[in-house]
């Protein structure tokens, strides 16, 4: 997890043209915050699903679900799969970009659409959920699956689908409407305070010191931990 994120989450998926002969997809940028699960990087995932898998005869759904068990098991995914290739090498691919904002109202959902078929969609949220910790892969797959059966809006009552309403999956309602509350918890604020600038970076560099796995922090956490800790500082400085 990388870049210059945006919002909750952020994704960037590379690919060919629907109408190219040879189906490629390519991974870009995965700011895909996920713990605890699914939280709003593995919604965002649920969401690009759910936009996309509508459009799907049933034997790709099938075939979808059959590699969702099996990406998730992290087995070896012979290519191509489903007509796509999973490759990492960018050139000559179209860029389509996903991300998960906050309302007032709660998460927002803001994807492209037009640009690359529904089957290339959601293969790159399935790839991209297999690149999470294994920590929080549970989660954020039980969330693929629901998400791959539901008919409707990306609206409220779809976020309490796939991350159960009220449960500790994800507090989704206070990371989508005041995120400000948000950042303050990961920087170890109390809600409602006003920290000065210096008092931020100085949480931020103490909490990053901690989250280092040179200093006792579980390197397979490491990098989801930096990648919150880096969007609070942004939302409270910013």
């Amino acid at each position: 997890m990388s870049g210059d994120p945006f919002g909750l989450a952020d994704f960037e998926l590379y690919h060919s043209r629907p109408i190219a002969p040879t189906r490629r997809l390519a991974l870009g940028l995965q700011y895909l915050p996920a713990n605890p699960s699914p939280g709003p990087g593995g919604l965002l995932l649920a969401g690009i699903v759910a936009q996309f898998a509508p459009s799907l005869d049933d034997d790709d759904r099938a075939e979808t679900l059959l590699l969702l068990q099996q990406v998730e098991a992290g087995l070896r995914i012979v290519q191509p799969r489903l007509r796509h290739r999973l490759q990492t090498d960018r050139v000559g691919l179209l860029k389509s970009h996903h991300r998960l904002e906050p309302d007032s109202r709660g998460p927002r959902f803001v994807l492209t659409v037009g640009s690359g078929s529904p089957m290339v969609n959601v293969l790159g949220a399935v790839y991209a959920a297999g690149n999470l910790p294994a920590a929080t892969q549970s989660g954020v797959f039980a969330a693929l699956r629901k998400a791959l059966r539901w008919s409707g809006p990306l609206d409220e009552r779809f976020v309490a689908h796939v991350t159960g309403a009220g449960g500790a999956s994800m507090a989704w309602k206070s990371l989508g409407s005041d995120p400000i509350a948000w950042a303050l918890g990961v920087l170890g604020f109390a809600d409602g305070q006003d920290p000065a600038t210096r008092d931020i970076r100085r949480a931020y560099r103490d909490a990053l010191r901690e989250a280092h796995p040179d200093h006792g922090g579980l390197e397979s956490a490491a990098a989801e931990r930096i990648a919150e800790l880096s969007e609070a500082r942004r939302i409270l400085l910013g």
